[in-house]
């Protein structure tokens, strides 16, 4: 169990193009003006504690419903695959839902941080990379979520609409590919 620095920074790019976080200002900003305030670190402390623990205990929850992670690290590849095009393409293909009185715990914290997507995306890294990288990953993720929601209105004074368009385009094509990879590394085990 050694850190290998490639896998934290690939590991921490997959979890950060598909939390998008930066991408998830114009929505951080809807809530805090919605809510009045929103307590930076308690939504990273709870996104991250929802992803540490289910790096942990997601692979039994799937053995008591009879998957295994390999086939979990398929259907994972394709929601990040779709979660890729709507970031490419601008389409909603998942359909957010508006409110909530307590907007730090939740949308924030859960589903907007650590939601659907970034829960297959742990389990189906978990199939490639040793959870010692994943955790550091997690962890680095966290700091930057952290950061950005300090700062959410002045990243998007200085980026701009269209700096956060292009941030989203980016990502969206380098999550494309790393879901192409996984599907590919993990088909093989099923075959």
């Amino acid at each position: 169990m050694e850190l290998n620095y490639a896998d934290i920074l690939t590991t921490f790019m997959v979890l950060f193009a598909v939390i998008d976080i930066i991408g998830n200002i114009p929505i951080i900003i809807d809530l805090r003006k919605k809510a009045g305030h929103i307590q930076s670190e308690k939504a990273s402390l709870i996104a991250g504690f929802i992803l540490i623990i289910f790096l942990f205990i997601g692979e039994q929850l799937l053995s008591l419903i009879g998957l295994d992670v390999h086939s979990f690290a398929i259907a994972g590849s394709l929601v990040i695959f779709f979660i890729a095009l709507e970031m490419i393409l601008g389409i909603k293909i998942y359909k957010d839902e508006k409110s909530p009185l307590n907007a730090t715990v939740f949308p924030l914290a859960f589903p907007l941080i650590a939601g659907p997507g970034s829960l297959t995306t742990l389990l189906s890294l978990k199939a490639a990379f040793s959870n010692v990288n994943i955790i550091v990953a997690i962890i680095i993720n966290i700091i930057v979520i952290y950061i950005v929601l300090k700062s959410s209105s002045k990243i998007e004074k200085v980026i701009g609409e269209n700096g956060i368009g292009i941030i989203r385009k980016i990502f969206g094509v380098i999550l494309l590919a790393i879901s192409i990879k996984l599907f590919t590394t993990n088909i093989k085990f099923l075959l």
